[in-house]
């Protein structure tokens, strides 16, 4: 099965950019914008000089529990950079979104508690409420570096989800700040709670 195909049976169409954009992205961005594929895992990511932002990880049904995602994560850790992904709130009709909250908690995510993403999606018209994780090489855990993963989140929503927006999907996403705000005080940690 291609690629694209693996992950647009996974994840919602809210999150999903169209094949022609990450086509293009990897074409175009490809000095950024990465594509890590096996037969059992599809890796798509951001590597900027500062930071990592997964856009997508995908890894098969009958794959799961062999340590595939675990080696993933632990290759991006390895760079020693910040990384940042986005993650549906736990929805009970989704067994899957507390999995992979699981998960991430396990390899040493956090939760941006601060920043709020909230985007309307262009396949839908629905805002679509996402919350941002993050791994640090060194983690402060402090308002400032709440302040630096929201920047690192504008740029990447800038660069990449946004890019060509226009030709591919026929309209424009929001403005960045219109979509990603800091709030002036921490929501409840997802973490906590999994």
């Amino acid at each position: 099965m291609h690629w694209y195909e693996k992950l647009n049976e996974y994840f919602p169409i809210h999150e999903m950019k169209s094949q022609e954009h990450m086509e293009t992205l990897l074409e175009e961005k490809g000095d950024i914008y990465q594509k890590d594929e096996g037969p059992h895992h599809v890796l798509m990511y951001v590597e900027d000089t500062d930071y990592i932002f997964i856009d997508y990880l995908f890894v098969s049904n009958a794959s799961r529990g062999q340590g595939i995602g675990k080696k993933l994560i632990n290759m991006l850790q390895e760079k020693q950079k910040p990384i940042l992904l986005e993650v549906e709130p736990i929805d009970k009709d989704d067994k899957d979104s507390a999995r992979r909250l699981k998960f991430y908690k396990r390899e040493g995510f956090n939760h941006a508690s601060r920043v709020s993403y909230r985007r309307r999606s262009l396949a839908t018209n629905e805002i679509s409420p996402m919350e941002i994780l993050y791994w640090a090489p060194n983690p402060r855990l402090d308002a400032a570096e709440e302040e630096e993963i929201l920047n690192y989140m504008k740029r990447t929503y800038q660069r990449i989800h946004t890019y060509k927006d226009k030709l591919f999907y026929g309209k424009m996403y929001q403005p960045v700040d219109e979509v990603l705000t800091l709030k002036s005080t921490p929501e409840e940690d997802i973490l906590k709670s999994i």
